[in-house]
């Protein structure tokens, strides 16, 4: 098993306010399980966070963390939202602050 760190992808563009917090986070986990987003079996979800709109989400393999970096994008959608929600996806550092630094500036 890789470190935690490794296995864990820093997810942007959450629309914060739309629904509660732990509904929100089973819309990610099930986004992210789906193979049509190149996911798998996710371990945890960390939302809300210090951090407005962004998630953390630790797999389980460290192959899954690469196959979601490799789709092109990744489209939050939910019978729940009112509609789709694009989401950057950025590997988690442990310096988090730097990675969100680089996700505004894009």
């Amino acid at each position: 098993r890789a470190a935690r760190s490794t296995r864990t992808l820093v997810i942007a563009g959450v629309p914060a306010g739309l629904l509660q917090d732990d509904v929100m986070a089973d819309i990610l986990t099930i986004h992210f399980q789906m193979s049509r987003n190149n996911g798998g079996d996710v371990e945890e979800v960390t939302y809300p966070t210090r951090n407005e709109g962004v998630a953390y989400i630790t797999f389980e393999d460290q192959e899954v963390v690469e196959s979601v970096l490799k789709k092109d994008q990744h489209l939050l959608q939910d019978k729940r939202l009112p509609r789709h929600y694009p989401l950057t996806v950025t590997r988690y550092c442990d310096d988090v602050s730097s990675s969100l630094v680089h996700l505004i500036m894009l």
